[in-house]
């Protein structure tokens, strides 16, 4: 399990696990073995880090990134959307750096998650370790649509971020628990529709696809309006849900 350590007049902040040594231009500074969120730190040269425990956004912010990670937007509709809670079962596919797969084994689901990448399975692993959720994710290494016939469960909701997402959505009234749902996050419109046609050809109901786009406020001396910067788009989000 790791924390962050905050630096607020510098602005700094550090994912640190107890036993590790941080080296900066601030000064060196060794991680207590009994370190805990609360407790002040300092580098060689006096300077304060206090410790926070992990939220999600940090999670965001700091897990080694192999690829774009989940945005926390999305991830909250993912949550939002499906209901998931303590106790549920999901199947996840397209790991990448464990964003959403960190989220919700934080929340107290067990998550199954494949990633093809080797490489990129293992810094997962890492980041399950780091985010303190090691033991309610597996990451396997892997493609998902191999595995199907040999997974031995049925799951509360399955969560996919891969451009072949369509053709799990087609197994997923075997997958899924009577009542459970699927959500395929996609880059591309053309994949979304996929997962759309895909759930409506198997049967799923409450099929619907969003696009997420949030924008920022501006607010100023002469007024508040939306920021002009960035165009807010993330991606598609696909929901459907077994009979």
């Amino acid at each position: 399990m790791s924390y962050l350590f905050v630096h607020r007049e510098r602005d700094r902040e550090h994912l640190l696990s107890p036993g590790d040594t941080l080296e900066s231009d601030l000064g060196i500074m060794e991680v207590p073995d009994d370190v805990e969120p609360g407790d002040v730190v300092e580098t060689h040269l006096g300077e304060a880090f206090t410790v926070r425990g992990l939220r999600g956004p940090d999670l965001f912010e700091h897990l080694e990134r192999t690829g774009a990670p989940m945005m926390p937007r999305d991830v909250g509709l993912v949550v939002g959307r499906t209901g998931l809670q303590s106790g549920d079962r999901v199947l996840d596919a397209g790991t990448g750096t464990g964003v959403l797969a960190a989220y919700l084994g934080r929340i107290g689901a067990s998550v199954v998650t494949y990633e093809r990448d080797p490489e990129f399975a293992e810094v997962a692993r890492q980041n399950m370790a780091d985010a303190g959720v090691a033991d309610a994710v597996e990451v396997r290494t892997g493609d998902v649509t191999d595995e199907l016939d040999d997974l031995g469960q049925q799951f509360d909701a399955i969560t996919l971020d891969t451009g072949d997402a369509a053709a799990v959505v087609e197994r997923a009234p075997d997958l899924l628990v009577p009542g459970g749902f699927v959500a395929v996050y996609s880059p591309f419109v053309e994949q979304s529709r996929e997962a759309v046609e895909a759930a409506r050809e198997v049967g799923l109901e409450d099929v619907e696809s969003l696009e997420t786009i949030q924008r920022e406020l501006d607010v100023g001396d002469r007024g508040t309006r939306p920021s002009t910067r960035g165009v807010g788009h993330t991606g598609y989000l696909t929901f459907a849900r077994r009979p």
